[in-house]
C-alpha cells in the first residue's frame, strides 16, 4: 500500500523535527508531507501505521494539530522521492496581481494545475516556478505554493502563496471557508428556483474512480447558486456560483445531480447542439480573501475566457434576464 511505497523511499532513521511558529496548529499530515517530500497521502499512510511520533507517543491520526515546540520523530529518514517539478519559461502565464506574499493568476483551460502522474510537465507550476523560482520552497514539494486548485478544464482565478507563512495562512482560510469562490456556469435547462444551495456529499465514483459522484461515502460539499439568465431556445441557464466546500469537480457533480449539467462538460454533461465548445462552461470569476499579509480584504475579478463568451455572443440576448438582481450566491 502507500505506507509501504513510501516506506520503500525511505531509510530507518531518527531525527527530531522541532515545530516552529509557522507550522503551529498545522495538520500532522501536511507537516510530514512537507518535511519527507512525499504526497498527502503517503504520510497519512505512514502516519496511520505508527510510524511518526510526536515526542515519546505514536500519534495515528492524520488530522492531529501540531503544537509550536512539539518534536515530530520519525522512524524514517528522507530518501529522494519523486523529483521536484521543474520551471517551463516558455509556457504562458497570466499573472493579474502579484506582492511580496501571493500571486494571483487566471489560468485558462486545459493546464493542469500540478503534476501527477501522466502530466510531469506543462503544468501552471512549471511555469509559476519559472517566474516566481522561490516557489520551490513553499508548501508541498510536488505542488510548490498551491493552496487549491481548479480542474484543468475549468478557467479562472487561482491565488499561488508566495512565502510559507502566507501558504499556512491562506490553507487555515480556506479550510475555514474564509475564501470567496466565485464561479459562472452556463447549464442545460432552468433550476427550479431562481436561487439555492446544493447540500450533497461529493466522492469518488466505485465504478469509474476517474468520475466524482454524490455519495453518502463522500465529503460535505456546499455550492450556492443563483440564476443570472436563462434562454429558451435552447434551454440553457447562465448561473451565478460560491463555493463553501471545495470538492474535486464539486460545482459539475452538484449541478449534474439536479439534472442542471453544465454546457460542454465531457465527464458528467454533454455539448450544446450548433455550439462547439470542447471544455466546461465553468469559469472562475471571483476570488475574495484577508491578504495574509497585510490583513486587509482584497479581491479580485476575471472576465470570461474568449471561447465562454463566445458562446453567450452566438445565444443572443436571454429571454430572461436577472443579473441587476441577483442575489448574491455567497458563502452565509
Amino acid at each position: 500500500g502507500r505506507a509501504h511505497r513510501a516506506r520503500r523511499r525511505l531509510g530507518v532513521s531518527e531525527a527530531p523535527y522541532p515545530i516552529g511558529a509557522p507550522l503551529d496548529g498545522e495538520r500532522l499530515d501536511r507537516v510530514v508531507a512537507m518535511l519527507l517530500g512525499c504526497s498527502r497521502s503517503e504520510a497519512a499512510a505512514l502516519i496511520a501505521s505508527g510510524e511518526v511520533r510526536l515526542g515519546v507517543e505514536a500519534v495515528t491520526t492524520k488530522s492531529h494539530r501540531v503544537a509550536q515546540g512539539d518534536e515530530v520523530w520519525l522512524d524514517q529518514q528522507f530518501t529522494p522521492g519523486p523529483q521536484p517539478p521543474r520551471a517551463q519559461d516558455e509556457l504562458a502565464l497570466q499573472v493579474v496581481h502579484d506582492d511580496e506574499a501571493i500571486i494571483v493568476v487566471d489560468k485558462p483551460a486545459g493546464v493542469v494545475v500540478h503534476p501527477a502522474p501522466g502530466h510531469a510537465d506543462g503544468t501552471l507550476v512549471n511555469a509559476l516556478l519559472a517566474r516566481f523560482p522561490e516557489l520551490a520552497e513553499v508548501g508541498e514539494p510536488q505542488r510548490p505554493g498551491i493552496v487549491h486548485r481548479l480542474d484543468r478544464d475549468t478557467s479562472g482565478l487561482m491565488v499561488v502563496a508566495r512565502t510559507q507563512d502566507a501558504y499556512l495562512t491562506l490553507v487555515e482560510a480556506m479550510s475555514e471557508h474564509r475564501v470567496e469562490r466565485r464561479y459562472t456556469a452556463l447549464v442545460h435547462g432552468r433550476p427550479e428556483t431562481p436561487h439555492g444551495t446544493i447540500e450533497a456529499p461529493v466522492g469518488r465514483s466505485r465504478r469509474d474512480p476517474m468520475r466524482m459522484t454524490v455519495t453518502q461515502a463522500g465529503r460535505d460539499a456546499i455550492t450556492h447558486y443563483s440564476l443570472s439568465s436563462s434562454w429558451n431556445e435552447p434551454e440553457v441557464s447562465l448561473l451565478a456560483l460560491a463555493l463553501e466546500t471545495g470538492r474535486t469537480h464539486q460545482i459539475r457533480v452538484h449541478l449534474a445531480s439536479l439534472g442542471r449539467h453544465v454546457v460542454g462538460d465531457p465527464t458528467y454533461g454533454r455539448p450544446l447542439s450548433g455550439h462547439r465548445l470542447d471544455r466546461p462552461f465553468l469559469h472562475a470569476v471571483e476570488l475574495g480573501f484577508v491578504h495574509p499579509e497585510t490583513g486587509e480584504r482584497v479581491s479580485f475579478e476575471s472576465v470570461l475566457a474568449p471561447e465562454l463568451q463566445a458562446v453567450l455572443d452566438r445565444l443572443g440576448p436571454p429571454d430572461e434576464d436577472r443579473s441587476a438582481s441577483v442575489i448574491d450566491p455567497a458563502v452565509r
